[in-house]
């Protein structure tokens, strides 16, 4: 046999692996890198915060339904009572007119939701020296505490306060104003109270959608001719509108849950004119000791606000579908 049969004959050498190929597949892989691959990984992320819903959020939303069907109070046992508190509070004059009350609030605030916020956030949203003291000014009333804030209205509307100043130098009128106890002024000075305070928060939100904006849309607008109205109208307003969403949103809530500001300046009154729902709600469980009457009317205002946060998303997203 030849040299060159044995040379074919004989088997090839296996190819050397490399050490770092032998060093990794020779490692453990560790627990973090198994962990890592599973799906559940990121339920474990949300499970703190789930866990802060169910036990500040969810469970007592259960408790409250299963209270609003009970005569629950302090005094007397509990019984089961079905749907007599619903009863009861549909024909309670005092309920109906309180959730009418926060229906005014709701659109008192609009003005200090919309239009004022977005023309401050407009304002500031300047590339200024000092700038951010002018933000930081209008957002002050938001971090300020609500009795703090109503405490300094009430002189405010006080009969020698500043607006009766004002409205003697003005010569609207002679006599002073009793704001918080006249019934055509009280929950207008509510009104002016909370959307003061809210406006900054609404600003920021606006302020966070204008940065937004890329300013290559105004520039093309500027160079089609389009003028500052223009381009507040056709640029603008349509790309603010999810964020307009969110305010009305948050607005809405906060209508139906005023209550500090009516507990420091009028108490509900003059004559039940002020109660809004969230203060009919209050009223009734630690004065008058009607948990499940005030559970109930909480359970109605929630369903409420579900029924209008469905309305603002729907016609919201009606309009963000309607936009070029």
């Amino acid at each position: 046999m030849s040299d060159s049969t044995q040379v074919a004959a004989t088997p090839a050498a296996p190819a050397e692996v490399p050490v770092a190929v032998r060093r990794a597949a020779a490692k453990p892989v560790s627990f973090g890198q198994v962990v890592g691959r599973s799906p559940f990984v990121p339920y474990l992320f949300l499970l703190p915060g789930l866990a802060l819903f169910v036990v500040f959020f969810a469970w007592p939303a259960v408790e409250a339904v299963e209270a609003s069907f009970t005569d629950y109070s302090i005094v007397n046992p509990l019984h089961v009572v079905g749907f007599a508190n619903y009863t009861e509070l549909f024909h309670d004059e005092v309920f109906l007119a309180a959730l009418g009350h926060s229906l005014i609030v709701m659109v008192g605030l609009l003005p200090f939701s919309v239009a004022i916020p977005l023309w401050l956030a407009i304002l500031v949203n300047r590339k200024l020296r000092g700038i951010q003291v002018f933000r930081a000014v209008y957002f002050l009333p938001v971090i300020t505490s609500m009795i703090t804030v109503a405490v300094a209205w009430n002189y405010v509307f006080a009969d020698k306060g500043v607006l009766n100043w004002l409205v003697a130098t003005l010569g609207l009128s002679d006599a002073p104003i009793h704001f918080l106890l006249d019934p055509h002024w009280a929950l207008a000075s509510v009104i002016l109270v909370e959307g003061w305070k809210g406006i900054g928060t609404y600003m920021m939100i606006y302020l966070a959608g204008l940065q937004a904006i890329p300013g290559d849309l105004y520039e093309a607008a500027e160079i089609d001719g389009a003028g500052a109205w223009q381009r507040f109208t056709r640029v603008t307003l349509p790309l603010m509108r999810p964020f307009m969403a969110v305010a009305l949103a948050i607005e809405m809530v906060n209508a139906l849950q005023v209550f500090t500001s009516v507990y420091v300046l009028t108490q509900g009154g003059p004559n039940d004119h002020t109660t809004t729902a969230g203060y009919f709600v209050w009223s009734q469980a630690f004065q008058h000791y009607r948990f499940g009457y005030a559970s109930a009317a909480g359970v109605v205002v929630w369903a409420i606000l579900i029924a209008l946060a469905l309305v603002n998303h729907r016609l919201t997203n009606g309009k963000q579908a309607n936009t070029p």
